[in-house]
């Protein structure tokens, strides 16, 4: 492989999970008494920070943020979170980069302890060395912080960047990475903006998981 510390993204990369995280939302904003938030289009809110979708999107005074999370976590915990699925390819991609040798990292601004949780739900926890996430106290919430701490977890130096590559399907993956200065491989099967995307010139672009594979193999 090209890399030796491969990190992906959660929603939208590894998991199918538009759904549960809208009717999460959905019953969040209801139980707040919140009405007229359009939850139509996943790019908004799919990505972001948990926090900054709820004063963003949702547009909650700051005073019913801690609440409108904490409903949040609720319902995706019980009633969300079993509407997950993994995309099609996915199981195969992450078993031949295993066999390869390369240190696997999911890399995801959901609670660290969260996406560990989901993916054992979707059963791909022995496809990855480690699960890295934010925490509640708002560090390592964005990609540029995360992708450091990813690498480090994987038992690597970020003066090691140029040996990692980020995978994931929104502008604040691309970001990331663009920010940190490692690859990165856009998934236009995900949930995000292709033209989001674009702005930060992607090193390669992933039509589906199985194209994955191909982009990371050394002779390409």
């Amino acid at each position: 492989m090209k890399y030796k510390y491969i990190l992906f993204d959660l929603d939208g990369t590894i998991a199918q999970s538009a759904n549960g995280i809208r009717h999460s939302l959905r019953r969040m904003l209801e139980d707040l008494g919140v009405r007229g938030v359009d939850l139509s289009d996943y790019t908004k809110y799919i990505g972001p920070p948990l926090y900054d979708t709820l004063r963003g999107l949702c547009g909650l005074p700051e005073e019913k943020v801690e609440e409108g999370y904490e409903l949040y976590r609720g319902y995706y915990d019980t009633e969300g979170r079993s509407m997950n699925m993994p995309y099609d390819g996915i199981r195969e991609l992450l078993s031949a980069l295993r066999e390869s040798g390369a240190r696997l990292a999911v890399c995801s601004s959901k609670l660290e302890a969260t996406a560990r949780v989901v993916i054992n739900d979707i059963g791909m926890t022995g496809y990855f060395d480690r699960i890295c996430g934010s925490n509640r106290e708002g560090t390592r919430k964005d990609k540029r912080d995360l992708i450091p701490y990813a690498i480090e977890q994987l038992g690597g130096s970020f003066d090691e960047k140029s040996s990692a590559v980020m995978i994931g399907d929104t502008w604040y993956d691309a970001k990331g990475a663009f920010e940190c200065g490692v690859d990165f491989v856009a998934c236009s099967y995900g949930y995000g903006s292709d033209d989001d995307m674009r702005k930060y010139n992607p090193t390669a672009w992933a039509k589906k998981p199985s194209d994955i594979l191909n982009i990371l193999k050394t002779e390409n």
